[in-house]
Order: C-alpha cells, then sequence, then structure tokens
C-alpha cells in the first residue's frame, strides 16, 4: 500500500558543544515536525524536544477527530503550536536556568483524497520547501527581522544575505508573547518531495545548491537527507542542522 514517508536525519554540526535541533516523523499519521532550539545551558536542546515531543503527543490525540472530520486540520495546526508554547513557557517557569529559551517550529499535517495536501504551519525561521519537477519553491516565510525588512523595502535580498539582524527572529515558541503560526495548505502531485528543515540547512546552502542535491537524490527521501546532510557539513557545518524530507512511497 502507497503512502507518504518521512525520513528526518539530525547532525550537531561542526561547531557546536550540543545538538538543539529536534524532529519528529509519525507516518502513520501523516505528521513530522521539526524544531530549533535557543537559549543557555541546554534551554534551546530543552525547548526544542518538548516542542516536538508535545506535537507527537497532539498529534496522537487528534488522529480520529482528525479521520472523523470533528476537527479541521488548520485547528489541529494551531493547538498544536499553543499547546508547545504552552510547554516549553511550563518548563522554563520550572527552572530559572532554562529563562528565556525558546525554539521555532514547523510542522505538517497531510491528509489524503482524490488530491492529497500538505497542511504546513510554523512559527521561527525552521523552513518549509516544495520540490516538484525539478524546481524547489520555499512555502513558509521566516519569522525573522531580515524578512520585515525586506518586506518594508528597507533593504535589498543581496544586503539581507550578510545583514547583522539576519538571523533575530520576530516570533518563536515559547518566547514571543503570541505563538500563532503561519498556515498554508499545498495540493500535492504524486511526485512531489516536501522538506522541512533548521536554519542550519539553509545557512550553509542557498536554495540552487539545495535543489541539485534534491534533483540527483532521484525522489529517495533517504538520501535526499543524507546528502543535504553531508553537504552542509562539507560547508562548514556551522549550526546543528536537521532535515525532514517527505515523499509518497
Amino acid at each position: 500500500m502507497s503512502a507518504w514517508v518521512g525520513v528526518g536525519r539530525s547532525d550537531i554540526g561542526l561547531v557546536r558543544a550540543m545538538n538543539q535541533d529536534a524532529f519528529v516523523t509519525v507516518d502513520h499519521l501523516g505528521f513530522w515536525a521539526v524544531a530549533d532550539g535557543m537559549g543557555g545551558h541546554a534551554g534551546g536542546e530543552v525547548a526544542a524536544q518538548s516542542a516536538i515531543a508535545t506535537a507527537a503527543a497532539r498529534a496522537a490525540l487528534f488522529a480520529d477527530p482528525l479521520r472523523n472530520g470533528r476537527c479541521t486540520p488548520q485547528d489541529f495546526l494551531q493547538d498544536v503550536m499553543m499547546q508547545a508554547h504552552d510547554a516549553v513557557l511550563t518548563r522554563a517557569r520550572s527552572d530559572t536556568r532554562l529563562a528565556r529559551m525558546g525554539t521555532t517550529l514547523v510542522t505538517l499535517l497531510m491528509t489524503a483524497g482524490a488530491t492529497p495536501i500538505a497542511h504546513l504551519a510554523h512559527v521561527g525561521d525552521s523552513r518549509g520547501y516544495l520540490f516538484r519537477d525539478g524546481r524547489l519553491t520555499q512555502s513558509t516565510r521566516d519569522h525573522t527581522l531580515i524578512e520585515t525588512y525586506l518586506a518594508r523595502g528597507i533593504i535589498t535580498p543581496a544586503m539581507a544575505k550578510t545583514h547583522p539582524d539576519r538571523h533575530v527572529l520576530t516570533r518563536a515558541i515559547g518566547i514571543s508573547r503570541s505563538a500563532k503560526p503561519d498556515l498554508l495548505d499545498l495540493p500535492l502531485q504524486l511526485s512531489d518531495i516536501l522538506l522541512l528543515c533548521s536554519d542550519g540547512l539553509t545557512k550553509m546552502l542557498d536554495d540552487s545548491a539545495i535543489a541539485d542535491i534534491m534533483k540527483d537524490a532521484q525522489g529517495d527521501p533517504v538520501l535526499v537527507c543524507d546528502r543535504l546532510i553531508e553537504h552542509s557539513l562539507a560547508r562548514g557545518g556551522e549550526d546543528n542542522v536537521t532535515v525532514v524530507a517527505i515523499a509518497h512511497r
């Protein structure tokens, strides 16, 4: 029986002392997620793992309501974000050493049908991409100061690549006042590949390089993940890098 299958890989990189990324793949529920934590004294690691554990638990809890139509994908994904936000805040309040920890979170829920749909939600700068017919399209928009500057015409795309604020988030789980996600529905073709990733990938590889690697992988999500990690490390591995590739098998 064919289905959408997700493969995930995470690597500490070549610079960081610990891996503050986390991911989950729950193929039988059609749910996948990536988180990239931040915060001192292992706070980022705790935040990312808390968010991912909460997301997986909510996916299991909502499996029947989603299947029976008693809950919409959009309501589910907003619940995931709010519950993850609350979980990180609660954990931070329990330990002063974890104060101000937070995490990005990008999630994807797949719904089947004549036309399968990928329902994306994200907070922060972990990204979702669609790879179709050899072309890579960024589906999410980073919640960063740089994106705000670009939208307002304050800087050019060329300036954004080296701007000192390029990694400053405007929204994050556990830190921002609101964890309201951006939501997007993507109608899919069975030959599509979806990619979720932390910014450890996109710091090292631009979209053109990612597209070339995915093209060479010929639709194999295992090869996609392995080669993206390998190339990211070959470029310097300056951050933790996490990727989840989802394909129809």
